[in-house]
């Protein structure tokens, strides 16, 4: 099992043992320590679901103090998530389940890129530069799990400039999925300097519109930017398809 896979279920059971205590917003969690023993993991994998679960919403993850669950939107943002976390192994069984995240997100990110660009205050633009440029940095170190965070986190900080608290809760319980759909496309998108540049600068467009207040140019940025990668892994897809299918032609005799 992936560290990845492996993460995710840690964190479906974080959120069992939250619902098994009944611990309320703002009630603290056992010391990492002992839940990496309780549950049988490394530290490592243990700070990855809560990370998982911070981005989230569940919990709150405090530098030296400690995790607590988050507050009153918990039990909200659970019975959205939780659905979606169902079909988890379905997806990640199945690559076509990729184009029908990414029809998802080229409905809600076109309208979360608008919104932003319409109320992000300044703080939201200095966390979506920050967002941007960690994203970029991330690239290149040989760590496709830390390339996906940060590219989600990229597209979760426009959401939450966007200041629309059901849109921003869908985002989040879809976040899951967008992590999953970010690391396949990235395998086979990223590794491409002829892939990667383009992508590189669609999310920049779409950080610049935002942060010039330009509604359209953020809605047509989003939507570009989906597209590209949709058609691009459908090349993809295709091209494997076709050395498949040639590899299996019988050989030329001597």
């Amino acid at each position: 099992m992936s560290t990845q896979r492996l993460s995710d279920r840690v964190a479906v059971q974080l959120r069992g043992l939250v619902d098994e205590q009944q611990l309320q917003p703002g009630e603290r969690l056992p010391a990492e320590r002992v839940l990496a023993v309780q549950l049988g993991v490394s530290r490592t994998v243990l700070r990855e679901a809560i990370a998982q679960l911070a981005s989230q919403g569940l919990l709150a993850a405090r530098v030296g103090g400690g995790t607590y669950v988050a507050g009153p939107a918990l039990r909200a943002q659970q019975a959205l998530h939780e659905p979606l976390a169902a079909y988890l192994p379905v997806f990640q069984g199945d690559p076509e389940y990729r184009f029908d995240v990414l029809e998802i997100r080229h409905a809600l990110e076109g309208a979360t890129a608008w919104h932003a660009a319409l109320r992000a205050t300044d703080e939201d633009r200095a966390r979506i530069a920050q967002a941007f440029q960690t994203m970029m940095d991330a690239h290149g170190k040989d760590d496709p799990a830390g390339e996906a965070q940060a590219d989600a986190a990229f597209h979760l900080s426009i959401a939450e400039a966007a200041h629309n608290l059901v849109l921003l809760q869908v985002m989040r319980g879809l976040f899951g999925l967008l992590q999953t759909n970010i690391s396949q496309s990235r395998e086979k998108l990223f590794t491409s300097a002829s892939t990667f540049a383009p992508l590189s600068e669609q999310h920049r467009a779409m950080m610049e519109a935002v942060l010039a207040g330009d509604p359209e140019r953020a809605r047509a940025a989003a939507h570009a930017h989906l597209a590209f990668v949709h058609t691009a892994l459908r090349t993809l897809d295709d091209n494997a398809a076709r050395r498949a299918r040639a590899s299996r032609l019988p050989s030329s005799p001597d």
